[in-house]
């Protein structure tokens, strides 16, 4: 797994061929011409945040689509990272992917690339899911373009899902829960499907139709029970993985480690700060280095850290933090008793029940 000596980097590209209704993250039409635009960019930016003092284990295309991007793009990224940065022997290179873009070709040429990690965006294999949620692709597209990536020589695919959509049964999630499962997937990252502000799954009309909470909360903790029962392990709130084959880079995230983020909206923990790009990919293109704001002059004190290692299954040890494990040890009886943690060894870690109410909890705990 990752350690404090070593470095992530994160490039955002913003293209979509179409945005799904339910997003929320910076996005535009995508175009050949301003692709290119924006890659030259992206390598302007990897030489000016040239930095050998750490080994650079993770790199990380998200978008967006990153799959839109040509192989030979997606290369050139790469080498340039490789010209400026120290690079690990087995860095993970993940690129985020949906179904309706890859090809056999294409999965070649990324592969060829230095891709070692896919992670495609499948939500569903009932193709009316799909249709509700604005998606692009077939169930019967989704199940080939991990099998494609799998004849490649991709030993690393990840999926994502999306629970607790409209008029969803837990029968209907264990449908698509059991023929993802016997796919060649060695990670599953399973989402609750939230009407977010902005985007236009906020009107009421859609809102009206999502599960109550209840259901939700049934919906979620057999998505759990299943994903375990077929040898995905639950190590953060939303995301499952057989043995070895944790999300290096966003474990970063949850660590508190360090990664630059290069592209628009994209956001950085590196050098004792957060900061973050606007999202313009105008202003990122015309810019000779991005501009940034500062979100955070001094990150990952008590309360965040606290915070974000509580999302993960592995906890938080109160012994990091002698100043303040008394006072966590005092709540601890109560969220146990109520099903919410556990407590061994002097880590407090939360259940599937207690991810579920995972802001309340980690509220009463650290504030």
């Amino acid at each position: 797994m990752t350690s404090e000596n070593t470095l992530g980097i994160y490039i955002h590209v913003p293209f979509c061929a179409r945005k799904c209704s339910y997003c929320d993250f910076y996005s535009v039409n995508f175009r050949k011409n301003t692709a290119e635009e924006f890659v030259n960019a992206v390598i302007r930016n990897i030489v000016y945040y040239s930095d050998f003092s750490k080994i650079t284990d993770t790199i990380y295309f998200g978008g967006g689509t990153p799959s839109l991007l040509t192989g030979t793009q997606i290369s050139s990224i790469i080498s340039e990272i490789a010209r400026n940065f120290r690079l690990s022997e087995n860095t993970e290179i993940t690129l985020e992917a949906n179904p309706d873009t890859l090809t056999e070709k294409k999965l070649t040429e990324f592969y060829g690339a230095g891709v070692n990690r896919i992670s495609i965006g499948v939500q569903s294999l009932k193709d009316s899911e799909l249709k509700f949620l604005g998606r692009l692709h077939s169930a019967e597209r989704a199940e080939k373009a991990v099998n494609d990536a799998y004849k490649v020589g991709f030993r690393n695919i990840s999926c994502d899902i999306m629970t607790a959509l409209p008029n969803q049964s837990t029968e209907s999630l264990e449908y698509s829960l059991n023929r993802i499962t016997e796919l060649p997937v060695t990670h599953i990252s399973a989402y609750i499907l939230k009407a977010e502000e902005n985007t236009p799954f906020f009107a009421d009309k859609i809102r009206s139709t999502l599960p109550d909470d209840d259901t939700v909360s049934e919906i979620y903790l057999r998505t759990v029970q299943v994903l375990e029962s077929k040898g995905f392990y639950q190590y953060e709130v939303s995301n499952f993985a057989k043995y070895g084959y944790e999300s290096r880079h966003n474990c970063r995230y949850w660590k508190c480690l360090d990664y630059i983020g290069i592209g628009p909206s994209a956001h950085s923990c590196y050098k004792g700060k957060r900061f973050a790009t606007d999202p313009s990919l105008a202003e990122f293109i015309s810019d000779h280095f991005q501009s940034v704001k500062i979100t955070d002059p001094s990150p990952c004190g008590f309360e965040e850290y606290a915070m974000l290692r509580l999302r993960l299954k592995s906890g938080l040890d109160t012994g990091k933090f002698p100043e303040r494990s008394a006072e966590l040890l005092k709540k601890v009886p109560a969220l146990v008793s109520a099903g919410y943690a556990e407590y061994k060894n002097n880590v407090i870690s939360l259940t599937p029940k207690g991810f579920l109410v995972s802001n309340s909890v980690i509220e009463y705990l650290i504030f």
